[in-house]
């Protein structure tokens, strides 16, 4: 009798599962090619202005406001149609990615990103603007989750961290980039000119992505192994005339799976439901302080301790700048170091700056630009790396939708965490926000130590049968 190997999709028989297991191995031990590198630069693209693209109309709005006379009511919901927008293009493009595969979902988001964008020049009232807000958050959504699925599974365990993190790192550059603009562009040119500005580099990777190959780990839990071979082939083909080592493929049997596996259900399987509720509660937590404190501070710093307009927003920069550089730090270490140690020590030393704030008083601005500015770039690593490690916690058939469920909770956090500020703020004071903040960093690191599973080293199919 043959070796049957149950998956979602299809039963792969005999010489089918040995020619999956083979292909796979090869592609664990590929070195990293300019072809790969150029991979990451093209979706890395897209993802530095889908960054830009969410901070731009922060900068749009005060113009906005005047010249349309929208209220601050309207603008809150301009703000929030991006987001539901983002929630809901994450969870349907999540699901879609596992049925027509990463590259198509990414053709797909890359147009309605672009077109979107273009559409902002032309708009003409409050309510044509939250509406086009609307439908570029659901490209926006859709991009990154599936995005790090499919960068994910192009490399091996030894590499993929520190590969894909520094192609995440261009997430917070993107936000960076999206101020300076909004700082010196928009009182010369007007509001139009932070949409201009996203449009034409990412008009340039439309074709781009035509050029790039179909996840080969998809293909092959799709059954299609002459597809996947066909991919693999290219990447071995490259490394031997670019004189790079091939390591002997070590072989490691195809794990059966449940005839039933596949599809939302099984998120909240028996092994994977740990998994998802961890996730959730790292992506709620971090959210929460990160979000809260960056969208806050800069009107904590005019309203507040009265500080000019341009200062703030300098101290505001000053701060997203500190997240960049450890999220570099981060990229490069974080394969030695391990994701749950890492998380678990990152969430616990972040409580001391927000503990030594309130002990303070949090009584002048200088204060909150250096402990605030610890406390955000020691969580920003966990924030900007939960994408990797999303992606590694679930199997092909799960990977894009459990990495897009787990990163709607980051549209929870970013909503909670304003709002909690504003709650605490008008009650009890500036000081015991950070105490607020603290507790919720602790909670994250007590879910991690309990509660998250090492990936360091491993397999994306040895984590996740």
């Amino acid at each position: 009798m043959s070796t049957q190997v149950i998956t979602s999709e299809r039963v792969v028989t005999g010489h089918s599962e040995a020619q999956a297991a083979t292909l796979l191995a090869r592609l664990e031990r590929l070195p990293i090619t300019r072809r790969l590198l150029a991979i990451r630069v093209v979706v890395g693209l897209s993802t530095f202005f889908d960054a830009y693209t969410i901070i731009a109309i922060a900068f749009a709005l005060p113009q906005l406001t005047q010249e349309w006379g929208l209220t601050p009511t309207f603008v809150g919901l301009i703000i929030a149609a991006s987001y539901v927008g983002q929630l809901c293009g994450a969870l349907f493009f999540g699901s879609l990615a596992e049925k027509i595969g990463r590259i198509g979902v990414l053709r797909i988001t890359i147009i309605m990103f672009v077109v979107m964008d273009a559409a902002c020049l032309f708009a003409w009232n409050g309510w044509s603007i939250l509406v086009i807000r609307f439908l570029q958050g659901l490209g926006i959504g859709a991009e990154v989750p599936v995005a790090s699925a499919y960068i994910n599974e192009f490399v091996g365990a030894k590499k993929r961290g520190r590969f894909f993190l520094l192609y995440e790192v261009i997430f917070p550059i993107g936000m960076m980039f999206a101020g300076l603009v909004g700082y010196f562009l928009v009182p010369l040119y007007g509001w139009k000119v932070m949409f201009l500005i996203g449009l034409i580099p990412s008009a340039i990777t439309v074709p781009l992505r035509w050029l790039m190959p179909e996840s080969p780990r998809w293909l092959t839990s799709k059954g299609r192994q002459q597809e996947a071979e066909k991919v693999v082939a290219t990447f071995e083909a490259e490394a031997v005339r670019r004189g790079m080592t091939l390591a002997e493929p070590i072989i490691k049997p195809i794990i059966a799976q449940s005839a039933s596996a596949g599809g939302v259900k099984e998120l909240f399987s028996e092994m994977y439901k740990p998994r998802t509720f961890m996730l959730w509660g790292l992506w709620l937590t971090v959210y929460t302080v990160n979000n809260g404190m960056i969208t806050w501070f800069p009107t904590l710093y005019k309203t507040w301790f009265h500080l000019p307009l341009e200062t703030s927003l300098a101290y505001g920069w000053l701060t997203s700048s500190c997240g960049v550089v450890a999220s570099v730090i981060c990229a490069l270490l974080i394969d030695k170091v391990g994701r749950k140690r890492w998380y678990t020590w990152a969430f616990m030393l972040a409580i001391i700056p927000l503990i030594t704030l309130c002990t303070l008083g949090a009584k002048s601005a200088v204060e909150i630009l250096i402990l605030g500015s610890m406390t955000y770039a020691i969580l920003q690593t966990v924030a900007f790396s939960l994408y990797l490690y999303s992606a590694e916690l679930y199997p092909t058939r799960l990977r894009a939708i459990g990495t897009a469920f787990s990163s709607a909770w980051l549209r929870a956090g970013s909503s909670i965490g304003p709002l909690l500020v504003g709650f605490i703020m008008s009650g009890f004071g500036v000081r015991f926000v950070f105490i607020a903040f603290a507790v919720i960093a602790l909670i994250g690191g007590l879910v991690t130590w309990l509660f998250a599973v090492e990936t360091k080293g491993k397999s994306l199919e040895e984590l996740s049968p």
